[in-house]
C-alpha cells in the first residue's frame, strides 16, 4: 500500500461512496480504480489529475502526505491544498468579473478549476470592487430573498473556513447544492452551519469535504426591482407548497388504510 492508496481510500470512505460510484465519475472501471486503492497499480498523469480534481486535493498531497493524519479543516486551510483560482483578465492585463450563466450554473461545478471554461465566460468590470478577486453568479430559488430570479450576486472569493464571518451572507459552491447563496451562522465540529434569509427554510449544516469555494457577498446586479411585497409572496408560496405535499402525503396514507381493510 502506498501513501496515495491510503489517501484516496480515506477520501472515499469520508464521504461514504463505493469505488462503483468513484470509478463512474472518473469514467473508468471499479476493478481498475480498486487496484489504485490496494496499491497494485498507479494512475497515468492524466487520471491523477482527475482524481485530484474529484476529491478536491491537490496532488502533493494525494501523493506525499497521509491526509488521515490531520483534521479536515486543517487540510483545507493549506496553502499547498489550493488548487489555482483561474481568472480572466482584458486585453490591458486588468483583473475582470467573469457572469456565471443562469443556463449553465452547474456546470460551473465541472468548470471551476477549467482554466478554458473560466475564459469562454461573459465578463465585466466594476471599478468600485477592488483588492480581491469577484465573480458574479446567478440567483435561483425562492431561498435567496431580496435576490429574485434574473438577478446576480457578485461575490469576492474566500480563502479559507476560517475568513467566514458570523451573520455575513456568502455564495458557497459545494459538491450537493452546487450554487446557493447563505447566511454563515457559525462552525460546529467539521461542518459550518448556514441559513436562508427566508425564514420558512431551516439552518443546516454542510460540511467541510463538500465545500468546493466560498465567496463574500461584495454586490448584487439586480434585472428588475424588488417590490416590497415580493418577500411576502415568497413565504406564501412555500407554505401552499408544504401543504400541498402535507396533504399529498395524508391522501395516500388514508388511501394505504383503505386497501388494507
Amino acid at each position: 500500500m502506498s501513501i496515495f492508496s491510503n489517501n484516496i481510500r480515506f477520501l472515499r470512505d469520508k464521504r461514504e461512496l463505493s469505488q462503483q460510484s468513484v470509478a463512474n465519475e472518473l469514467t473508468i472501471s471499479r476493478v481498475r480504480y480498486s487496484k489504485y486503492e490496494n496499491g497494485v497499480s498507479e494512475p497515468p498523469i492524466e487520471l491523477l489529475i482527475k482524481i485530484s480534481k474529484y476529491f478536491h486535493v491537490s496532488i502533493d498531497l494525494l501523493v506525499s502526505v497521509d491526509i488521515r493524519k490531520y483534521p479536515v479543516e486543517d487540510m483545507l486551510m493549506l496553502p499547498d491544498n489550493r488548487i489555482v483560482l483561474p481568472v480572466a483578465v482584458d486585453d490591458l492585463g486588468n483583473d475582470t468579473i467573469e457572469i456565471i450563466p443562469q443556463k449553465a450554473s452547474m456546470g460551473y461545478l465541472e468548470g471551476y478549476s477549467d482554466v478554458g471554461y473560466i475564459e469562454s465566460l461573459q465578463r465585466i468590470a466594476l471599478p468600485f470592487l477592488t483588492n480581491g478577486k469577484y465573480r458574479a453568479f446567478p440567483a435561483d430559488g425562492d431561498s435567496m430573498p431580496p435576490f429574485r430570479n434574473g438577478s446576480y450576486i457578485v461575490g469576492k472569493y474566500v480563502e479559507g473556513i476560517d475568513e467566514l464571518k458570523s451573520g455575513k451572507t456568502y455564495v458557497f459552491i459545494t459538491l450537493n447544492d452546487g450554487i446557493t447563496y447563505k447566511r454563515f451562522k457559525e462552525k460546529k465540529g467539521n461542518t459550518i452551519c448556514v441559513s436562508a434569509d427566508n425564514s420558512f427554510y431551516e439552518p443546516y449544516n454542510i460540511p467541510f469535504e463538500e465545500i468546493v469555494e466560498i465567496w463574500q457577498y461584495a454586490s448584487g446586479i439586480f434585472p428588475e426591482d424588488f417590490e416590497p411585497g415580493d418577500y411576502e409572496n415568497y413565504n406564501f408560496k412555500e407554505m401552499f407548497r408544504e401543504l400541498k405535499q402535507d396533504i399529498r402525503q395524508l391522501d395516500q396514507k388514508v388511501s394505504g388504510r383503505r386497501k388494507f381493510k
